[in-house]
Parts: structure tokens; C-alpha cells; sequence
């Protein structure tokens, strides 16, 4: 009997949790670990199996190797390559991931060539920065189905902003329906003229709700800069972030084993959508089921909402030349 195989290549902060978290999704029944450190693998696959006989756990198989272990994946996640770092003279500092752009797009050219080696059929979700770049390439230059990879993109963006209103409103953040577009970085930007809360829209929330007379959510600019900044409270208080994208990961995957068919905004490259067509990838609502990108979806966007996102392709197209990625 075939069971849902998940392969994880890259086992550090992120890596490391997305296995965490796919041993109790409850979808897979067989996962690998690859990493660039063998012994880390190892550990990684030992611990995580040795957790089985535990209470309330999965029994998955775990394994550990090369990329030997994809030819029978059903999805692989892409969580390996290098890492920003916190600024140690400015606990409040912003880096940027789009510096990671030269030095990353090395490793996820020499990952797709050993995962192409032995597959083209698993679904590909890629975490790694500056993510929207390195989907890119993932995407575009290993000749790999059309819709079979994308990223994470906004997912964890989006989770942030709903977030923001659960937080301002004093609801559960589930009850939030709303999607940040754009770059997973500094340019993203929410979508709200398609927000609500439960079917009350964003103009209209202050008739409904009390919102905490402190929380201002009138500026679409604030907004933007809160959503962005909830990303480097956590940054820089432990060093990296790690549970809300991995679980953002996680999620993605359980669609395509699935085939939920589930409304999330990846990261894919556009192919005529808001006037671009093979030159940028960024992140905007997508049908995710068991083909990995089923349907884009190009939402109306208001006068704001749409000159951000040029913004946003444009500053990721920067990050595109850096990666030595021509469009």
C-alpha cells in the first residue's frame, strides 16, 4: 500500500521544525532528511524516530541519506541555505533578505540538480531566502513541470497580518480573512480592500467590533510596517524565525497530499498576471491541491495595493540580477 511520502533537505532552525511538524500532521506515512551535514541528518531522523514510541505520536518511518531518497517522494521541501543574522550593536534592526541572494541561488542550483537527478514528478515547496528568488530559479531553470514547485511566500506574512486585527479586535485570528501579496521581505504588502472578519470588510469593522482605541489600522502604510516588523520581533529576540514558516511548510503540503484544493497565496512566477509574464515571482492567492499550483489567482487590487506590488516586483527583480538569474 502506497503511503504519502514528505523528503526535508536542509535540517537547521527551519528544516529541523518542518520535520517536527510533519511527524504530527498525520498525512505521511514515510519521511526523509537530507543535509549538506550527514551527521545532522542522522540526528535528526534518529531523534525524530526514537520520539515514535512516545504517546500520541505517529508512527512514520524516518530515514536518513542522499537524494536518492526522492525517487519516490510524493512532496519535497526545500528548507536549506544560509541565514541572515541579527545585528548585535541594533536590537531593532531590519536585515534584509535579499542579501542572501548571490550566496543562496548557488545552493538551490546544486539542490535542484540532485533532486532532478532522480525525480520530476514530487511537488517542490521551497522556504528558503530570499524566497521569491530562489523560486525563481527552482522554477524556471531545471525544466520541471509547469505549477509542480513553488514557495511559501506570504504565507507566514499573511499569518502575521491576521494577527495584527485578531490582536486589535480581540478575536480569534482564524476568524481574519486576509492575505499579504508581494515579496516574503520588506515589500510585501496587505491586500486590504479584499480583508474582512467574517464577511465584515476592512472599511467596515469599527461599526461592528470594539478595536483597541491604542491600535491604529487606518493607514495602509502602518499596517504594512507592522506586519513586517512582527517578523523581526522574533528575529531578533531569538536569532531566527522558524515555527510560523515551517508550519506554513506544512500546511502547503497537506493540501497537495490531500488535494484540498485549499486558497493560499504562494510564491509562483507570474505568466501574464498584473503585466508580468516569466520575469518576476512573487507571492498572490493560488489553488494548491495534488498538481502543487492548480490556479493563480489575480485579485483586483485598489490604486495603493497595485503600485505596491511593482514595488515589490521590482525590488525582487534587483535581487534576480544579483542571483544571476536573466529575465
Amino acid at each position: 500500500m502506497k503511503t504519502n511520502k514528505l523528503v526535508v533537505v536542509g535540517v537547521g532552525h527551519v528544516g529541523s521544525y518542518v520535520l517536527a511538524d510533519a511527524m504530527k500532521a498525520g498525512v505521511f506515512g514515510e519521511i526523509g532528511v537530507i543535509d549538506i551535514k550527514e551527521n545532522v541528518a542522522r540526528g535528526e531522523a534518529l531523534d525524530q524516530e526514537q520520539a515514535r514510541a512516545l504517546t500520541y505520536m505517529n508512527n512514520i518511518k524516518v530515514t536518513h541519506g542522499g537524494y536518492e531518497q526522492t525517487d519516490d517522494a510524493d512532496v519535497i521541501i526545500i528548507a536549506a541555505g544560509n541565514s541572515i543574522m541579527p545585528d548585535p550593536d541594533d536590537p531593532t534592526a531590519e536585515p534584509d533578505r535579499a542579501s542572501l541572494a548571490k550566496i543562496t541561488s548557488q545552493t538551490i542550483r546544486d539542490v535542484m540538480g540532485n533532486i532532478t537527478a532522480h525525480t520530476r514528478e514530487a511537488i517542490i515547496i521551497v522556504i528558503t531566502n530570499p524566497l521569491d528568488t530562489i523560486l525563481y530559479i527552482a522554477e524556471n531553470e531545471f525544466d520541471y513541470p509547469a505549477g509542480k514547485i513553488f514557495g511559501t511566500g506570504t504565507m507566514l506574512d499573511s499569518a502575521r497580518l491576521r494577527n495584527v486585527f485578531a490582536n486589535a479586535y480581540d478575536v480569534d485570528p482564524k476568524s481574519v480573512v486576509g492575505y499579504m501579496m508581494g515579496e516574503h521581505g520588506a515589500t510585501a504588502f496587505p491586500v486590504l480592500s479584499h480583508l474582512n472578519i467574517q464577511g465584515v470588510p476592512y472599511a467596515d469593522l469599527d461599526t461592528y467590533l470594539d478595536r483597541d482605541p491604542q491600535v491604529d489600522l487606518s493607514s495602509p502604510e502602518d499596517i504594512k510596517a507592522n506586519v513586517v516588523t512582527a517578523a523581526y520581533d522574533v528575529f531578533n529576540g531569538k536569532g531566527w524565525t522558524n515555527a510560523g514558516v515551517a508550519q506554513s511548510a506544512v500546511t502547503m503540503a497537506k493540501a497537495v497530499v490531500l488535494d484540498e484544493r485549499s486558497i493560499y497565496p504562494a510564491s509562483t512566477t507570474l505568466r501574464g498576471e498584473y503585466g508580468y509574464d516569466g520575469n518576476v515571482a512573487l507571492s498572490m492567492p493560488c489553488v494548491i491541491g495534488i498538481n502543487g499550483v492548480e490556479k493563480r489567482i489575480p485579485v483586483a487590487l485598489n490604486e495603493w495595493e497595485e503600485a505596491k506590488l511593482h514595488e515589490s516586483a521590482a525590488y525582487i527583480q534587483e535581487a534576480m540580477k544579483d542571483a544571476g538569474v536573466k529575465f
